[in-house]
């Protein structure tokens, strides 16, 4: 009697543990799932205001307390920001630097990334630690060398002068190489003997392997060249060559001084809106090529 006491005692005390650990479980998640909810609203808060602000008349922005959904929606302020901003043609010149930029340096960075990565050549180790370290340089120490050799080169408000000072990325070429070094190198040896290039086995087999840190490489190049603000200003501030961050600097600043600041906000979302679909839509794609390119040294 004493022993079915004690046992029923200490499966009690079993089944009180597990509906402790399972309450301190919950409210842990909870208390994780409320920081993250938080944290959300944050990020996300900006981005609203944005819209916000957006839709709103110019009288109703300047009000001393602010409202938090306009009084009367104004969808008239997006294509009124679509004309004096010229986005279209600042968005063709955005785009068009960065697709070109990117595809050379796909190129650049491909065919780099194969010579580190599989080919055996004098110096080469030394060459690729040279070409890391310069990561330790911040890139703002080369804006005065680089003004001062496009200048002497002639490519001053030219489409030249925005591509090609940076179609070399070393971070790009070491995130590749990285992940060129994951792939069996007993691959390589079966294509030589089969009598196979290296382009073709870089063309049929590396590259194909290696898509998904290609994608990711795609996705930051563009974004950087729709987001770059500082080189472009410097060096093509023409009408002809203005890109997006630059022509929405001083577009809806009238004679006066003022600002249109609910149309800005309206130019401001439409140029924002396609670096939103593609974190939304091809994230997964920056996640894996980069998580992909880590693991081998």
């Amino acid at each position: 009697m004493a022993k079915e006491t004690i046992k029923t005692m200490h499966e009690r005390d079993i089944s009180a543990e597990r509906t402790r650990s399972r309450a301190v479980g919950i409210i842990a998640k909870a208390f994780c799932y409320a920081f993250l909810i938080f944290m959300a609203l944050v990020v996300l808060f900006p981005f609203y205001w944005m819209i916000n602000s957006s839709l709103k008349s110019l009288e109703e922005y300047r009000q001393s307390v602010p409202t938090f959904w306009p009084q009367k929606v104004l969808w008239s302020n997006y294509a009124e920001a679509f004309t004096a901003a010229s986005l279209g043609r600042l968005f063709f010149n955005t785009a068009y630097v960065g697709i070109v930029s990117t595809i050379l340096s796909l190129v650049i960075t491909i065919l780099s990334a194969f010579a580190f990565a599989r080919l055996e050549f004098k110096g080469k180790n030394l060459l690729f630690s040279a070409l890391l370290a310069t990561m330790m340089i911040p890139g703002e120490l080369f804006t005065i060398t680089n003004y001062s050799t496009v200048t002497n080169l002639g490519w001053m408000n030219t489409y030249t002068v925005l591509i090609v000072p940076f179609l070399v990325s070393v971070f790009y070429i070491y995130l590749l190489r990285q992940n060129f070094l994951q792939i069996p190198n007993e691959l390589y040896l079966a294509a030589k003997v089969d009598g196979t290039s290296d382009f073709k086995y870089l063309c049929k087999v590396m590259i194909p392997l290696s898509l998904p840190t290609l994608i990711s490489i795609t996705i930051l190049k563009m974004m950087g060249a729709w987001n770059s603000y500082i080189w472009p200003r410097l060096v093509a501030n023409d009408d002809a060559h203005r890109l997006i961050t630059n022509g929405l600097r001083n577009a809806f600043t009238d004679t006066t001084g003022d600002v249109n600041y609910p149309v800005q906000m309206a130019a401001v979302a439409l140029v924002s809106a396609p670096l939103f679909l593609v974190f939304i839509f091809l994230r997964k794609y920056i996640m894996k090529g980069v998580s992909r390119s880590g693991i081998k040294g």
